[in-house]
């Protein structure tokens, strides 16, 4: 890390952001979801639609930040035979396409070991880290091992923070701050208030919206990780999906 602060993956993630000049579409996907080669050709699919960055769920049994889509999904992989080590090397290939950020539960980081963790990141070139359980008060040692290994953590920052806690987590942020729509959990819904990034994006029309609120990026999840659960062909429905996605953000 530099001494200003910014790592090689905010480096990254930052020049995904300005490189078309708009909103950056950064489409959610479930690693190992429905079954690993699977999840292997979504993620290619997701590259060839238009992201511009992609976050990397990786499989965990309570995932209480996430709505009834992922988290079905996150079992459903597990059932399948998902691992991290399979999900990092999703990852890893993804990355030769556009910049990845996983998003991962506290307990998968803390199982594996702060520093291990962030360095299996590194090692399969993904370039950020979303850990949505885990609080400001107890995120020093992740982030110094993520600073270390050249990570960006990412922070989330909800509708109901206040504005003294909001500076505090810009200012602890690499890469982006993920900013949370809704008081909730994450699922597609029928309106956003005036800004948005993610949690409940689920049409183009609401992506845009986000957009011309002044967002920076939208994150779709639920709408795309439903897409894979019920089409038969899921790379292909994914794929038109994520280009209608990117269409409403030029």
């Amino acid at each position: 890390m530099s001494s200003t602060g910014v790592t090689a993956g905010a480096q990254a993630i930052a020049a995904a952001f300005a490189a078309e000049g708009r909103a950056a579409l950064m489409p959610y996907m479930m690693g190992g979801f429905p079954d690993m080669e699977t999840s292997r050709r979504v993620a290619e699919a997701y590259a060839d639609g238009g992201a511009d960055l992609v976050e990397l769920g990786f499989p965990f049994s309570d995932p209480l930040a996430d709505g009834p889509v992922v988290h079905a999904a996150g079992p459903a992989a597990l059932r399948a035979g998902a691992t991290t080590h399979e999900v990092l090397a999703v990852g890893r290939a993804l990355a030769e396409r556009v910049p990845v950020v996983a998003m991962v539960y506290a307990n998968l980081v803390m199982a594996r070991g702060l520093e291990r963790f962030a360095d299996d990141l590194a090692t399969h070139a993904i370039s950020g880290l979303i850990v949505p359980d885990l609080p400001l008060e107890e995120s020093d040692g992740v982030r110094t091992a993520c600073d270390a290994a050249g990570i960006a953590l990412v922070p989330l920052m909800a509708p109901t923070t206040p504005e003294e806690r909001m500076a505090r987590i810009g200012a602890s942020a690499r890469g982006f701050v993920y900013a949370v729509s809704v008081a909730g959990t994450t699922g597609e819904r029928a309106a956003l208030p005036a800004v948005a990034v993610g949690f409940g994006i689920g049409t183009p029309e609401l992506a845009r919206e986000a957009a011309d609120a002044g967002a920076d990026g939208v994150i779709v999840g639920s709408r795309l990780v439903r897409a894979v659960a019920e089409a038969e062909d899921a790379p292909a429905a994914v794929h038109a999906l994520v280009a209608r996605f990117a269409q409403a953000l030029k």
